[in-house]
């Protein structure tokens, strides 16, 4: 009789169940599972973007901040949620697990969303109401509510940078990769994934932003907090059926490894003959899998050094002072994605601006539909539904096409649609400008220059190209960017980088930050280019501005990806066979 597989056997080889036994493959993992932990994530990003998307309406018009502190607000609170996901995988790799990370980031990020409701039901929490009629300026918030305000939004967005490190590699530990069936699953989920973010992004921008403009700040800030309680008690219901995946150690413990032990034998002189170096063949491994080894390669060269072994030596390997040629080259892998990573940044810079400016912009227009005021923030609900109808666009239109054209089962490599996702982006500051000075020529021509308060006869309408736009980019480079980080990074190596990925969305909205302070800095009082009164500014040169920075950033970019070699035709080339990985992230 014929010996079935271990992959068809009763329990999984490396999952077990949260009393630690192996995991049972009939009554474990599986949809039921990442129902649940989808289920989180769609609350996780209904409520921060709930929060975000229309921050910037609630600093201006109750905390009476400025246009520029009001924007660097919500950018750096966004910036600092995607950043802190690289913390948050570090923890789960090192130390906590992928689940305990996400059931205690929840909890946090569910007591940041509380303390932001509780500081908009109590009065001494907020400024008082400005008076217009009376003439008296606007106070703004004080030292202590500004603080309780911060460390509401920082909890917050240490919950969703702690949450959302893991539950994406958390839903697809509920799958068996090595099960053809179960393979195919966790590619499904990943479509599920980006597909149900989108939903809990539609719903944030459409009834909350109402909720929170037409029947107050505290209940749609109480729905938020509601919603990510929810998604927690959702999550830890099915914890009896989840499978957990041993702790593997931090990446970044092994990139490090790397760099101390190169520096400590930069004085050597590498061999001449490769096969001298260390790697996995010179020692037993015990308790893990093995890695696949990986050939040399002669870019960084300096790297190199970390796997010199000395003569004759029976001394116990120390991690610190001796890497293995594979481990080097896995190091390698990452530093090539660098470029990038780097040259992807800006994309978000401009992406930073649809829940800032161009909201404050749509509160200075015409937003009614019939009697019907349509809330400022709204406006984003054209980004989202521009994400939801540029992903079947692409699989059933773009892809088939781009088959036909390049012979690539895929359609587009994913550096190709991170390049249609740059120039989408130009396009949208172009029209993000234009609109800008349409809008301004309707102010002037109406006398409502001095008055921001005042309605320009102009329908928000024509801020929709913008919003449109940059919606479609984000399809084409949010799913090409996370695609390209999981399919190029090295076995074993994924949460890590899904942090880098998730990294380039932090450090958009940082450099958002910095470009309105210098720009605000530079132009000054007299004529500046951010000023309060959107009327009296000249914004629209501040898009003029990105539209040139993400320009120059394109040409660096396709320069970037020319020099580029996919990972699996690198090894083709020395005849290596590229082992199966697990799915990569398809639209």
């Amino acid at each position: 009789m014929t010996e079935l597989p271990q992959t068809q056997g009763k329990t999984l080889p490396d999952a077990w169940d949260y009393k630690g036994r192996p995991a049972e493959r009939s009554n474990s993992g599986g949809w039921t599972s990442a129902a649940m932990i989808l289920g989180v994530e769609m609350c996780e990003r209904l409520t921060t973007l709930g929060i975000a998307v229309n921050l910037v309406t609630y600093l201006t018009g109750t905390m009476h901040m400025g246009n520029a502190s009001a924007a660097n607000t919500v950018t750096n609170f966004l910036g600092t949620s995607f950043m802190l996901c690289l913390l948050g995988g570090f923890v789960a790799d090192t130390f906590l697990g992928r689940y305990l990370t996400i059931g205690i980031f929840a909890t946090v990020q569910a007591v940041g969303v509380t303390i932001l409701t509780i500081s908009t039901v109590v009065p001494s929490l907020r400024p008082p109401k400005c008076d217009i009629n009376g003439g008296s300026p606007c106070i703004q918030a004080s030292g202590m509510q500004l603080i309780v305000l911060y460390i509401a939004l920082y909890l917050t967005a240490l919950g969703t940078g702690g949450l959302k490190s893991s539950v994406s590699g958390f839903g697809s530990d509920q799958f068996d990769d090595s099960d053809p069936d179960e393979r195919k699953k966790m590619s499904n989920f990943f479509n599920w994934f980006f597909f149900l973010i989108s939903i809990g992004s539609l719903g944030a921008v459409t009834i909350l932003v109402y909720i929170q403009d037409n029947i107050g700040r505290e209940w749609g800030y109480g729905i938020c907090a509601c919603a990510i309680v929810l998604g927690l008690v959702l999550f830890l219901s099915g914890t009896k059926r989840y499978r957990f995946k041993k702790l593997v150690g931090s990446p970044l413990t092994q990139i490090a490894t790397v760099f101390v032990a190169a520096w400590r034998n930069r004085k050597m002189d590498l061999p001449s003959d490769l096969s001298q170096l260390f790697d996995i063949d010179d020692f037993p491994v015990q308790g893990k899998e093995k890695k696949q080894k990986l050939p040399h390669s002669k870019q960084f060269r300096f790297l190199d050094k970390a796997a010199i072994k000395e003569s004759n030596s029976t001394a116990k390997v120390n991690k610190w002072t001796l890497s293995t040629l594979t481990d080097v080259e896995e190091v390698k892998m990452v530093i090539r994605m660098l470029p990038i990573w780097a040259t992807t940044i800006i994309f978000w810079t401009v992406y930073a601006q649809m829940t800032t400016f161009s909201v404050s912009q749509a509160t200075t227009m015409d937003r009614h539909i019939g009697s019907f005021q349509i809330p400022a923030a709204a406006l984003t609900a054209f980004f989202v539904g521009s994400i939801l109808l540029t992903v079947p666009i692409y699989d059933q239109i773009i892809v088939p096409i781009a088959r036909k054209v390049s012979k690539n089962p895929q359609g587009l490599t994913p550096l190709q649609r991170i390049g249609v996702g740059l120039v989408l982006s130009i396009i949208a500051m172009i029209a993000a400008a234009l609109c800008e000075l349409k809008r301004l020529r309707a102010a002037r021509s109406h006398g409502l220059v001095d008055d921001p308060t005042a309605e320009i006869p102009l329908t928000v309408f024509w801020l929709a190209p913008q919003f449109i736009l940059v919606g479609a980019g984000e399809a084409f480079t949010y799913i090409g960017q996370l695609d390209f980080f999981l399919r190029e990074c090295p076995k074993g190596m994924k949460t890590m980088s899904t942090g880098l990925f998730l990294s380039t969305l932090s450090l958009g909205f940082f450099v958002s930050t910095l470009l309105v302070s210098i720009v605000h800095k530079v132009t000054g009082n007299s004529k500046p280019w951010l000023a309060d009164n959107l009327n009296q500014g000249r914004l629209y040169d501040f898009y003029w501005l990105l539209t040139i920075l993400s320009a120059l950033n394109l040409v660096i970019f396709l320069a970037c990806a020319r020099w580029y070699v996919y990972k699996d035709k690198r090894l083709a080339e020395v005849g290596i066979e590229l082992e199966d990985d697990g799915p990569t992230c398809h639209a």
